[in-house]
């Protein structure tokens, strides 16, 4: 593969999930105004559009590469579930899910060096169990999902807090589905898995 590829976010949950593939990348953070991006009626184009604008803001900067984005969005019964920010924000937002099933949509999109994009939806249901207010400030304070969608952190001791999950990636969940994303990959003609042999 004579392109190189390029990861348009610095997240490192979701460097963190792509170093599994083993594939050479480059992180950068995306210059995407994302309250500038039309905001579409069904929410799985609004996460697609979202990471399609974050892969188009590094073409100029990067025209020979490959350039992958996600986007995220948790949805509860219509209400769009930001990244808290602050202790208080994560405990409201907890408190909101407690008992109750939302929605966690993962986009992910690939620009190719031409122009094109090929694109990807990862869809999860999330039903979180019934929680206690002392079970919340544990909770966040353990974890401190301050950054992440939802406030929890699936990875860690967020997995405690749900009755069920359904979905087809759990990896989606964390932000980057690695299913998805090694499909668009190997279409592309990326090699993966990216194994290395040794000369003899």
């Amino acid at each position: 593969m004579s392109h190189s590829l390029i990861l348009a976010s610095e997240s490192k949950y979701r460097r963190e999930l792509l170093d599994r593939l083993a594939l050479p990348y480059q992180a950068e953070a995306h210059r995407c105004d994302e309250r500038a991006v039309p905001k579409s009626k069904r929410l799985e184009q609004q996460a697609l559009d979202l990471a399609r604008a974050k892969a188009s803001s590094l073409a100029a900067q990067f025209p020979n590469s490959y350039i992958l984005a996600s986007d995220q969005i948790a949805e509860l019964e219509g209400t769009i579930l930001h990244k808290p920010g602050s202790v208080q924000k994560a405990e409201q937002q907890l408190a909101m899910l407690s008992g109750r099933t939302h929605r966690l949509l993962t986009a992910v999109a690939l620009l190719s060096p031409g122009g094109e994009f090929t694109s990807a939806l990862d869809t999860h249901s999330m039903t979180m169990r019934s929680l206690t207010s002392t079970e919340i400030q544990q909770y966040v304070d353990a974890d401190m999902p301050l950054d992440c969608c939802g406030s929890y952190k699936i990875e860690c001791l967020g997995i405690s807090l749900f009755e069920s999950i359904s979905g087809e990636d759990f990896t989606a969940i964390v932000g980057l589905p690695l299913l998805s994303v090694c499909q668009l990959l190997r279409n592309a003609g990326f090699a993966i898995p990216a194994i290395q042999h040794s000369g003899a």
